[in-house]
């Protein structure tokens, strides 16, 4: 497991440009909103601790994680230096998890291929809700903040390329 003695919110903050000149959109899931609200909190407090100024945070629900792939699409048309994808899918009875999943992932892997604007990946796959929790700002800490800085980190390399 790869969340198994790590900390998704422990990094050395002197290594993290900071991140005032700069604007980022996020596309936050509907669905499991207990669990995307607190990768979106994480997200937005750490732009925030790193300069970033609040208006230059734009927020975009979709209704579910599938569509997390039209909403970054879009949001990269609007000015942004990074886009960070933000949602949750639990495993269920049926393959609907494992189509979701990689659906996503390709799409996004896509919209990094096709577009000069990154997309950060932070969609939790897990298999239980405890897992879950535990990723969102639990005992394995905030994936949102972990994406946040991925988010900063690409947008800095964009901006020196």
């Amino acid at each position: 497991m790869a969340t198994a003695n790590h900390n998704l919110s422990s990094y050395d903050k002197t290594t993290i440009p900071n991140a005032n000149k700069f604007r980022f959109g996020i596309v936050v899931s509907e669905w499991n909103p207990s669990i995307t609200e607190g990768l979106y909190k994480g997200a937005y407090e750490t732009l925030i601790e790193h300069g970033v100024i609040p208006n230059n945070i734009i927020r975009w629900n979709v209704p579910g994680s599938f569509e997390l792939i039209y909403g970054c699409k879009k949001m990269q048309e609007q000015m942004v230096n990074a886009v960070i994808a933000i949602g949750s899918v639990i495993q269920g009875e049926t393959k609907h998890f494992d189509f979701v999943c990689e659906a996503v992932s390709q799409g996004i892997k896509d919209l990094n291929v096709v577009d000069e604007t990154p997309v950060i990946f932070c969609l939790l796959t897990d298999n239980t809700m405890q897992q879950a929790i535990d990723r969102s700002g639990g005992k394995h800490g905030n994936k949102g903040t972990e994406a946040a800085i991925a988010a900063i980190k690409m947008a800095e390399l964009r901006n020196n390329s």
